[in-house]
This record gives C-alpha cells, structure tokens and sequence, in this order.
C-alpha cells in the first residue's frame, strides 16, 4: 500500500508520471484496429454473453474518457460472469453532469430491464453522472427487498473508482468549462455532496493517492474502498480494482 504521508515528492511525481503513461496508453487503443470509419466501434463479444442471474453492469467513463478507457475494468467484469452494456453517445463526456445523467437514463429506459436489474460501474466524473442518476431515478425511495427488474431502470446501486464527490479544487486553476465544474463551489457538486440519500447504494473505490483528486473519493454512508495502487487512471488497470468493483456489484445485489 502506497504510504502517501513519507513518500517523497520524487515518488510522487513517479507515481503521477506512471498515472499519464498509463492514461495515454489507454486513449490510443482507441485507434488500433478494428476499424470502424463512422460507426459505433461494438464491444467486445464477451461482454454481451453473461449470466441471467447476475445484474447487467452499465460502464459510465470519465470526462475526455471515450468508453474504451474502462475496456480492462470492462473485459474483467465480463470474466466474472456479468453482461456489460455501454451508452453510446456520450462521446467523451463533456457535458454537463445533470445533462448527461439525463441522457443516460433516457437511453437506459428505452432497453429492457434484465431480470437481475442493472449496476453502473463509473470512473471519475462518471462517479457523479452515476449518483446524479440515482437520485433522478427516485432510486434511494425504493426498499431494499425490491425485486431489481422493479426498482425504476432497474438500477441497484453505483461503483465507482476515484469519483470526486466533494468537487476538486485544482479545478479553479483550469479554464475549460468540462473540467472547472468539478469545483467544490460548483452548484452541481454542491447539490450531489449534499444529496446523501443514495449514499448507502454506492460502493467508493480507490487509492491511497490521487494526484487528480486531494480530497480524496471517500463518501459518508457509502462503502468505501482502498486498493493498493496509486493514481487517477492507472488504478483502472490494476486486479486488486477489479476484484473490489466486482465484490462492489455483488454487495449491491445482494442488500
């Protein structure tokens, strides 16, 4: 376990420096083949194959993040037996929080509820399109003995790894509008942070540093989750993750 209080600066800008080669790795695979010149690149095969009796995981990635930065998270989910859908047209996730929660949602109730109901399995940002969801959804007033296929989408809960649900405030040093709204001053982080009724519906985890996120991603009432890897974006890739979001999902299905 990374001890963020005697490492040193030097290992710090390591640890960062190994966070944006991981991050660059994933945005280029991006473009490696299958082409698809204008279409929907599909997901992968295995990802549509799983288990009835195990709820449907929905990726939600972060801002600039196209859904093929979780593809790792994604392939691991899909080992354990669960179906992973994606949203497609969120492009990068640009717009505003409350927006593309709305998208998201819309999107969601045009499919069919599966019998086991669904998880969200989000990174950063996608975190708070997640929770934002949750409480437009009226999630937080269903019991928890609900039958999943009858909760509103059939959502069960959220996942999340280094979602910032206090704002950041490095964010005020940034003068791009997708990126400055993670302020903790920012009227949407503000009204998530104080929105804790589907806390105890969210399972938080992360590392024990994030250079993008100070403030940390621990959330009151929910579960909160530390792995031993450092970093924003390479702690997507690491198994310990997979392992605690998978056990994450199956917490949320059997409350």
């Amino acid at each position: 376990m990374p001890d963020t209080v005697s490492a040193s600066w030097a290992q710090k800008l390591a640890w960062w420096a190994a966070d944006y080669l991981y991050a660059g790795r994933r945005q280029v695979a991006i473009l490696q083949p299958p082409w698809t010149f204008g279409r929907r690149r599909r997901t992968p095969a295995a990802w549509r194959a799983g288990r009835d009796d195990l709820p449907e995981v929905v990726l939600v990635p972060g801002v600039y993040e196209h859904w093929t930065f979780l593809r790792p998270l994604g392939d691991a989910l899909a080992a354990a037996g669960h179906r992973v859908r994606v949203v497609h047209g969120l492009g990068v996730n640009r717009r505003p929080i409350p927006a593309t929660a709305q998208y998201l949602g819309t999107q969601l109730a045009a499919l069919p509820v599966p019998e086991a109901g669904r998880v969200l399995v989000a990174h950063s940002k996608g975190g708070l399109v997640g929770k934002n969801l949750l409480i437009d959804s009226g999630a937080a007033t269903e019991d928890d003995d609900t039958d999943a296929a009858s909760r509103p989408l059939g959502l069960l809960g959220l996942v999340t790894v280094c979602t910032p649900f206090h704002g950041v405030r490095l964010a005020s040093l940034f003068a791009d509008p997708s990126i400055r709204a993670f302020r903790p001053q920012d009227e949407t982080i503000v009204w998530l942070a104080n929105e804790t009724s589907v806390n105890a519906r969210i399972v938080s985890v992360f590392g024990a540093f994030d250079p993008h996120i100070p403030e940390g991603s621990a959330l009151d009432g929910a579960t909160n989750v530390l792995v031993p890897t450092s970093g924003h974006f390479r702690v997507l890739g690491a198994a310990s993750t997979h392992q605690s979001v998978i056990e994450g999902v199956e917490s949320l299905t059997h409350r």
